[in-house]
C-alpha cells in the first residue's frame, strides 16, 4: 500500500470515532431531557437527510477540489454540529447537520482509494477501510456509553475552566464537548494526505447541470448488470447496518434492562463480527466473485429478527458476533465491485456519490419504517421482526435479480466479470 493511504486511515478512524460517540451521546442527550423513543430512533434518518439532498452536488465537488481538502472541511462542519447542539439546538437538527460534513465527506473518503491504488488493491483496501471504520465503530459506541455514564462524566464535568462557564453541566453534553477535540485531530490528519496524479473534473455551471449529470451517472449505475446487483445490495446492507446502531440500543434496554452506557457495548459487539467478516472477505474474496456472498444478505435480514427470542447477554453475544460477521463478509467485495464499476462508468467522487445517494436513502427509509412502527405503538419487538423481514425479503430479491441477468444477458455478465478478473493484475 501507498504511504497516502495510511494518512486516510488515520483520518477516517478519528472521524468515525467521534461520528459513533456522538451517536450514542444525542441519543442519551434526548433521553435525559424527557424526548419519547420515536426521537432517539429518528436520529439515525436526520443523519442521512444531506446524503440524500445533497448526493447530486457533493461527488461532484469531491471530484473538482483535492480530496483531502474536502474531508477536512467536512470535518470542520461536523464541530459546527456539535456546537449547535451544546448551545441548545434540537438535538435532531444538530445531528443532521454533523450528517451533512459526513455527506461530503464520503465521497472524498473512499474516491480518492481509487485515485491512489491500482483495482488489483481494492478489495483488499476495502478490507482495511471497512475493518478500520468497524474498529473505531466499537471504540466510538464504547467510548460514547463510558462518556454518558456516571465515571467519566464527573470526571469531565469537573474539569470546567476557572473563571470560565462553559455552559457544559450534563454528562451528554461533556461528551459531545469531548467530540469537538476528536474530529480536531481527524482534521489535523486530513491535512497531511497527498495530492493524487487524477486529473480534477471542473464543477458543471448552475445546480440544474450538476442535478441533471447526477441523475444520469445514476442511471448509467443502475443500467449495468453488475453495477446495479452490487449498488442493490451495498445499499440494503447500509440501510440495515445504519438502523442496527439503534435497534440494538433499544433491544439491549428492553430484553436485558440495559442503561445506554451497557448497551452501547453490545452495539460494539456486533462491529467486532463484522470487523471479523470484513477482513476475512479480504484475504479469502476475490473482485469477480462478489456477487457469490449475496446469500449472506437474506441470513443477516433473518438473524436480525432472531434477536427478539434472545434475553440472556451469553447467547446475545455470539449471536450479534455472527450477526454483524455475516454482514462484514457480505459488504467487502460488494463495496470493493460496486466502486470498480463506478470508477469505470463515471468517476471515483461521482460513483461514491450515487452510492452513498442509494445507501443513505435506504437508511432513511427503513429507520423512517422503525421510527413509524415505534412512533405509532408498535412494541420494540414488533418493530425489529418487521425490519428484519422487510431486509430478508428484499435480499432475496436482489439474488433473483442477479440470477435473471446471469440468464437473460449472459454474455454481458461474463464480459464484466473478465474485466473484473483482468483488473486483479
Amino acid at each position: 500500500m501507498k504511504r497516502g493511504f495510511y494518512t486516510i486511515m488515520s483520518a477516517q478512524f478519528f472521524s468515525s470515532l467521534a461520528d459513533n460517540a456522538l451517536f450514542v451521546a444525542a441519543v442519551e442527550l434526548i433521553r435525559t431531557a424527557g424526548g419519547p423513543e420515536w426521537q432517539r430512533a429518528a436520529l439515525v434518518p436526520m443523519f442521512a437527510l444531506f446524503y440524500v439532498v445533497l448526493a447530486p452536488f457533493v461527488g461532484a465537488f469531491a471530484d473538482a477540489v483535492p480530496k483531502g481538502h474536502v474531508m477536512f472541511f467536512s470535518n470542520m462542519i461536523k464541530v459546527v454540529g456539535c456546537l449547535m447542539m451544546l448551545f441548545g439546538t434540537h438535538p435532531l437538527a444538530a445531528y443532521a447537520i454533523v450528517g451533512l460534513g459526513a455527506a461530503a465527506y464520503s465521497p472524498a473518503k473512499y474516491g480518492i482509494l481509487t485515485e491512489l491504488l491500482p483495482p488489483s488493491q481494492l478489495v483488499k483496501a476495502n478490507g482495511w477501510i471497512e475493518g478500520l471504520t468497524i474498529a473505531s465503530i466499537i471504540l466510538g459506541v464504547l467510548l460514547g456509553g463510558q462518556l454518558v455514564g456516571p465515571h467519566m462524566s464527573s470526571l469531565l464535568l469537573g474539569a470546567d475552566m476557572p473563571m470560565f462557564d462553559t455552559g457544559v453541566d450534563t454528562a451528554p453534553e461533556a461528551a459531545i464537548a469531548s467530540m469537538i477535540a476528536v474530529y480536531l485531530i481527524a482534521a489535523l490528519f486530513n491535512l497531511y494526505i497527498p495530492r493524487t496524479e487524477a486529473p480534477l473534473q471542473p464543477l458543471a455551471r448552475g445546480m440544474m447541470p450538476m442535478v441533471r449529470d447526477f441523475a444520469a451517472c445514476n442511471a448509467r449505475l443502475w443500467h449495468d448488470k453488475l453495477g446495479q446487483i452490487s449498488l442493490a445490495t451495498t445499499t440494503l446492507f447500509w440501510g440495515a447496518g445504519g438502523n442496527l446502531r439503534y435497534i440494538v440500543l433499544a433491544w439491549a434496554s428492553v430484553a436485558l434492562g440495559y442503561t445506554t452506557t451497557q448497551a452501547a457495548s453490545l452495539t460494539g459487539v456486533v462491529a467486532i463480527g463484522t470487523a471479523f467478516g470484513a477482513v476475512l472477505a479480504s484475504a479469502r474474496m476475490r473482485l469477480d466473485r462478489a456477487t457469490s456472498v449475496i446469500p449472506l444478505g437474506i441470513a443477516m435480514g433473518l438473524l436480525v429478527i432472531g434477536m427478539v427470542f434472545i434475553d440472556n447477554l451469553w447467547v446475545a453475544v455470539p449471536f450479534l458476533i455472527l450477526l454483524g460477521a455475516s454482514g462484514g463478509f457480505l459488504v467487502v467485495p460488494m463495496n470493493a465491485l460496486l466502486q470498480h464499476r463506478g470508477h469505470n462508468l463515471m468517476g471515483a467522487g461521482r460513483s461514491i456519490a450515487v452510492q452513498n445517494f442509494n445507501e443513505q436513502a435506504c437508511i432513511l427509509g427503513l429507520g423512517a419504517l422503525y421510527t413509524g412502527l415505534t412512533r405509532f405503538g408498535m412494541s420494540s419487538y414488533g418493530a425489529i421482526t418487521v425490519f428484519g423481514l422487510v431486509v430478508a425479503g428484499t435480499m432475496w430479491l436482489i439474488r433473483r435479480w442477479h440470477q435473471r441477468n446471469c440468464v437473460h444477458h449472459r454474455d454481458e455478465v461474463e464480459r464484466l466479470l473478465a474485466l473484473a478478473r483482468s483488473d486483479r493484475h
